[in-house]
């Protein structure tokens, strides 16, 4: 559950808007304060530079603004960045180029999840010059969809599942006692009829209801699978956090001071999974203190979010300055969540690998 955070906006004349909106973009674009000479000369000489410092003193007061000790020119509040990312902020669209780069970057075989969105957080790193983070969240818990069981020798087997994400898992299991070929289909067809589309707990429920009405060979074999799976989907269930381009907070002049950077830089390193993970929205836009990590509050972070298909979404964010071209950054995100949710709807699911023949 994000915290809120509540800023009390003002209404602004229209005058006021255009300045604040220049000095957010110059701001952006300079990392520098910006001042009343340059404000002047960015709306074409129509506004004086007496009336732009009285303006810029009512958006100081009004704390959409603030003026360092060290200079006259002034930079935008979190409370100022709110209000340009609402009302000022000029959406953009990508460009052919870029749409095409997005397009090239997620060109790959379907094979992991975890690969793709590895893939996927480098990518928009490299585009946005920001650290960028991928999570996996499920709406509901993932559950297998099919199970085959593979013979390598008289006690052993390949166990194959596929789970509801297009994820295959598998793993070489030795088995305690000899089950022949013919065992092992029935076997199998009794994982798929029983084993697949439910939970955790309903899994082991129904092994333990299972017990009674098969062999002990069998009952083996198919406790050992079923605890394969369990731990499997244990694990596949939790939210994964990857993260991609750290270093590119070193470029950035906020991080200049070592201190800063590297509090920031262990946070995404050590705690990623505290990373904000919206419920709602195409995409949200978290400004400075509006984060709910101490970590952040001198940062923003935009975050959007893409289908995987079967009740699953996935979450792909970036994190940077306050002083983060909201607009740029925003529609490159868009491009690349809208680009995964196409990736990953074309996807057919995969086929589990073809069973020996049995007639040799």
């Amino acid at each position: 559950m994000l915290k809120r955070f509540e800023v009390l906006f003002v209404d602004l004349t229209d005058r006021k808007k255009q300045i604040l909106k220049v000095v957010v973009e110059d701001y952006i674009r300079t990392a520098e304060p910006v001042g009343s000479k340059a404000i002047a000369a960015e709306m074409g000489g129509s506004v004086s530079s007496a009336t732009i410092r009285n303006e810029l003193s009512d958006l100081v007061e009004l704390g959409y603004l603030e003026q360092p000790h060290t200079s006259a020119g002034r930079v935008p509040s979190p409370k100022g960045y709110r209000l340009y990312v609402n009302e000022l902020m000029e959406r953009q669209r990508l460009s052919l180029a870029e749409t095409e780069k997005i397009n090239q970057s997620l060109q790959m075989k379907m094979e992991e999840l975890d690969r793709v969105i590895s893939q996927a957080g480098r990518a928009v790193s490299s585009f946005v010059n920001y650290p960028a983070y991928v999570a996996t969240a499920g709406k509901g818990s993932i559950t297998a969809s099919r199970f085959d069981l593979l013979p390598v020798d008289e006690k052993s087997c390949i166990v194959v599942m596929m789970m509801g994400d297009n994820r295959v898992k598998s793993q070489l299991l030795r088995m305690q006692l000899k089950v022949d070929r013919d065992q092992m289909a029935a076997l199998v067809e009794l994982l798929n009829r029983h084993f697949t589309g439910i939970s955790i707990k309903e899994m082991n429920q129904k092994l333990m209801a299972i017990s009674q009405g098969i062999t002990p060979q069998l009952f083996l074999l198919l406790s050992q699978t079923v605890n394969y799976a369990v731990d499997v989907l244990e694990e596949s269930n939790h939210r994964e956090f990857i993260m991609a381009g750290t270093n590119q907070l070193l470029k950035l002049p906020e991080f200049r001071d070592a201190d800063k950077a590297h509090e920031l830089m262990s946070f995404l390193a050590d705690d990623k999974e505290k990373l904000p993970v919206p419920d709602e929205g195409p995409i949200k836009i978290l400004i400075g203190p509006e984060n709910v990590n101490d970590a952040l509050k001198d940062t923003s972070v935009v975050v959007a979010s893409y289908d995987i298909g079967d009740d699953m979404r996935g979450l792909i964010g970036v994190v940077g300055p306050t002083r983060m071209d909201y607009a740029t950054v925003a529609a490159r995100l868009t491009g690349f969540a809208d680009g995964l949710t196409r990736l990953f709807g074309k996807q057919e699911k995969q086929e589990l690998p073809p069973k020996e023949d049995t007639d040799t």
